[in-house]
């Protein structure tokens, strides 16, 4: 398995409805393909709109069971057709009345590896999430693709630092981040949080977000993806604040161990200390 990844990452504007979502997601893929890339990933509910911007109950048709539902069904053609690792979120339905918010991590054959569901799920204005999905039960998965370890983490748990810890222990040399996050609520953490998980756990992040307004609200999605190395430090420049965008770097894996050697952060964790972390 070669040191260097070619990774991509797509944040996207929303066009109207599920099939021209998916087909646009379906080229930039094999754009990035074609520029040698071996993983993409997509941002969350890729193939929908945000539609909790809102609690109404005609939104839950956007959901589709993982992973024999239409979306993952061409994800995995698609992984198969590329070459690609694909990362696809989408809102799941597990059964009549369950719903998740889901990641389904599809190898380079089309294989499905195994889905990583949402864990902390908001609640707040324009983000009225617990309307819509369950708290994420499929644990912290981290997958081996044909790549290298793969983890995902959605959108608001980017927040809470023990997911991206259980990823880093499970052995991920790279986390994906699909998001949906507004210009006026936390902007300013965009650029501070994902690069601050990469270097306390010494892997890459793919951190992606939507870009642009859509019709259920009036959340301004600002785009900036980008992908971040364990050092913290930006991989090439982040995408566009305000247009849509497809990112293609170079991901040099031998620098995780250069840095867990360096800063030997995993050395000097104390486990028999944590005990508080995990009291309600």
């Amino acid at each position: 398995m070669a040191d260097v990844v070619r990774a991509a990452l797509v944040q996207a504007t929303w066009t109207g409805d599920t099939e021209s979502m998916i087909a646009k997601h379906e080229a930039h893929a094999r754009e990035a393909a074609g520029q040698g890339a071996k993983i993409i990933g997509f941002q969350e509910v890729f193939n929908a709109p945000y539609f909790c911007q809102v609690q109404e109950p005609e939104h839950y048709r956007w959901a589709e069971p993982v992973p024999d539902g239409p979306t993952i069904t061409r994800m995995r053609a698609l992984a198969r057709e590329t070459g690609m690792v694909v990362v696809a979120p989408v809102f799941e339905v597990e059964q009549s009345g369950v719903y998740y918010n889901t990641a389904a991590v599809i190898d380079a054959d089309g294989t499905v590896l195994g889905i990583y569901r949402k864990h902390h799920i908001p609640q707040v204005k324009g983000f009225w999430e617990k309307y819509y999905f369950k708290p994420g039960n499929a644990g912290w998965p981290v997958f081996d693709t044909a790549v290298g370890k793969v983890g995902v983490y959605i959108c608001y748990d980017r927040h809470f630092p023990e997911g991206w810890r259980q990823l880093g222990l499970g052995g991920a040399q790279l986390v994906y981040n699909p998001s949906a996050t507004s210009r006026g609520l936390s902007a300013y953490l965009w650029k501070l949080e994902q690069p601050a998980a990469a270097v306390a756990n010494e892997y890459f992040v793919a951190a992606i977000n939507r870009v642009g307004t859509e019709e259920y609200g009036d959340n301004d999605f600002y785009g900036s993806s980008y992908f971040v190395d364990p050092r913290g430090q930006f991989v090439g420049d982040v995408a566009d604040d305000g247009k849509e965008e497809l990112l293609v770097r170079d991901l040099d894996f031998a620098l995780i161990d250069e840095v867990r050697q360096q800063w030997a952060f995993y050395r000097d964790r104390r486990p028999d200390a944590y005990e508080g972390l995990v009291r309600p």
